[in-house]
């Protein structure tokens, strides 16, 4: 499982600089420049509590297989039509927007293997192991090889992509899993809305993973303006091209993998809920400081920063809840954990889009500073209720 998830992390990195990349070269529109980012936030958003239902009734390792199969197809077909240079605005969107419906499905199922394959106990090192790969695939090495990769032509990336994604089929094929799943007698929509009640339900009466639902949600959309124009700013703040707006990404990697081997000694010595609040002062001030600079290279301190900051946050955040969660209802709260990121991204990116518009790429930052300074003072009594789970 291991191997399969930093192989497709890979190619996931590959993809995360690619398909900007690709649009932008369609089009210099902000507004539909800002839709590639929504295409890969809005699936999970739609498709995500029914990707929890289906994790939690059926075999998960199967969903995952199906899942990668049809982001397959889709790569395919997105790498013909730009051989045949038919590929254009609409259809390059179309096909996003489907390979991020499929990784709904593949991500929330895959994200429950773990707790199944090893204790509570080794969920730190599990989620350590998996979120190294993450940093270093797929925000350290995949984003700058998809820039250099797109530079070479524009079907490289997508097709690297595809290779891997099959390379993870396989392995993912190999893995034995204990018994679970289920198989509903009542009629399907009945037993569906139930089961989603029943996850929502869980989430709110549990105080941590309630609180860390809240947050997500609520700094996400400050978050998902700022990053929704992220290469337009890239290109036009700070003067860089492909590659340069590539390495931004890796130097955030660079900034996890920090943040990787800080992770043992500073959770030993500071609480979960002080720790929230440390990083979502960090994130403000990394919105301001953008917003700020035209300097690639304080531009490239601050994605340092923030890459350390998004290690510890996603890691403790992961952590909670499988602890926390009882097998059968990982899917489902995992789902509505995944609602609350992408819900936020999608508001975020159509705000970002729009103040890009009208007011400049530096203006999305702006937003992000001034909503996350307030979110901060609203949220600030609620992160202690992380603590006890210290």
């Amino acid at each position: 499982m291991l191997a399969s998830s930093w192989l497709t992390n890979l190619g996931d990195g590959v993809a995360a600089a690619a398909g900007p990349l690709l649009i932008a070269t369609l089009t210099r529109d902000p507004l539909l420049i800002s839709l590639s980012a929504l295409v890969g936030w809005a699936p999970p958003l739609v498709f995500g509590l029914y990707a929890g239902v289906l994790s939690d009734r059926h075999n998960r390792r199967r969903i995952v297989l199906a899942a990668n199969a049809m982001r397959t197809v889709v790569l395919a077909a997105l790498v013909a039509l730009m051989v045949s240079g038919t590929v254009t605005v609409a259809t390059a969107l179309v096909a996003l927007t489907l390979r991020s419906v499929a990784e709904v499905f593949a991500d929330n199922a895959t994200a429950t293997l773990t707790p199944m394959m090893v204790g509570k106990d080794d969920l730190v090192i599990a989620n350590a192991r998996l979120g190294t790969g993450f940093i270093t695939l797929n925000q350290l090495v995949g984003p700058p090889i998809g820039a250099a990769l797109f530079g070479l032509g524009l079907t490289w990336p997508f097709a690297g992509q595809l290779l891997l994604v099959v390379a993870g089929i396989v392995l993912v094929s190999r893995i034995t899993l204990p018994p679970h799943g289920r198989q509903a007698d009542d009629p399907v929509m009945p037993d569906t809305v139930r089961e989603l009640i029943a996850g929502f339900t869980w989430t709110i009466q549990h105080a941590a993973v309630r609180t860390l639902a809240l947050t997500i949600l609520i700094f996400n959309f400050t978050f998902g303006a700022a990053w929704s124009v992220l290469v337009l700013y890239a290109q036009e703040q700070l003067g860089l091209g492909a590659l340069g707006f590539g390495l931004m990404t890796t130097i955030g990697g660079i900034g996890g993998l920090i943040g990787t081997g800080l992770y043992g000694a500073i959770t030993r010595r500071v609480s979960l809920g002080a720790l929230m609040r440390i990083g979502l002062i960090i994130e403000t001030f990394t919105h301001l400081g953008l917003a700020l600079t035209h300097s690639p290279w304080v531009a490239g301190g601050i994605f340092l920063a923030f890459g350390a900051h998004a290690f510890i946050w996603g890691t403790t955040s992961v952590t909670v809840r499988q602890r926390a969660v009882p097998r059968d209802l990982q899917g489902r709260v995992g789902s509505v954990n995944t609602v609350c990121v992408y819900a936020g991204l999608v508001v975020g990116s159509l705000i970002g889009g729009v103040l890009a518009t009208h007011l400049g790429v530096a203006a999305p930052f702006w937003f992000a500073f001034a909503g996350s300074a307030v979110f901060v003072v609203l949220l600030w009594r609620q992160l202690m209720h992380i603590a006890h789970d210290d």
